[in-house]
C-alpha cells in the first residue's frame, strides 16, 4: 500500500510540475527537456520503489531538475549570450540542392532521411530545394528554389 500511495503522490507532483513548466517546455524536445524527462522517470522510480523511502526526497530531486529547466529557459529568453550557450544554432545541410556533407555528418543525417523529411513537406526532389536547415528543435526547414 505504501508504494501505491507514494506512486500516486509522485504522479500528482510530476503532473503539477509539468503543468507549471508550460506548453513551451513541452512542445519541443530541446536538450534540457530530454534531460528533464529522462531524469524525472529515474528519480520517480527511485523515490517510489528503491531504498530512498522518502517522498520528500523525490519531490526535492524532481523539483530541482524542473526548476533548472525553467531557469535555463528563462536565461535563454533574457540573454543572447546564454542563448548561444544553451541552444544549438541552425545548421545548413543543403545549399542549392546539393548536400553539405560535413554538416550532414555533424548532424548524423543521411540524404535518405533528408529526402524523407522533404517529401513530408511536399517537396518531390532535393534538387528543388534552395536551402535545407536543421533548426535548433531538430526539425528540418526547407526553402524551395524560386522562393
Amino acid at each position: 500500500m505504501d508504494i501505491v500511495l507514494r506512486s500516486a503522490g509522485a504522479f500528482v507532483f510530476v503532473f503539477a510540475l509539468l503543468r507549471v513548466m508550460g506548453r513551451r517546455e513541452l512542445s519541443t524536445l530541446e536538450p534540457f527537456d530530454v534531460i528533464l524527462l529522462v531524469v524525472i522517470g529515474d528519480l520517480v522510480q527511485q523515490g517510489v520503489t528503491q531504498s530512498d523511502m522518502s517522498l520528500t526526497g523525490t519531490v526535492l530531486a524532481v523539483g530541482t531538475f524542473g526548476l533548472l529547466v525553467v531557469v535555463a529557459s528563462w536565461l535563454s529568453f533574457r540573454s543572447r549570450t546564454a542563448r548561444k550557450v544553451l541552444e544549438s544554432a541552425p545548421i545548413v545541410i543543403l545549399q542549392h540542392g546539393k548536400a553539405i556533407e560535413r554538416n550532414l555528418t555533424a548532424e548524423r543525417l543521411t540524404l535518405d532521411e533528408v529526402a524523407s523529411a522533404a517529401r513530408i513537406q511536399q517537396i518531390a526532389s532535393l534538387e528543388d530545394v534552395e536551402w535545407a536547415i536543421v533548426e535548433p528543435s531538430g526539425q528540418i526547414s526547407f526553402i524551395p528554389r524560386g522562393s
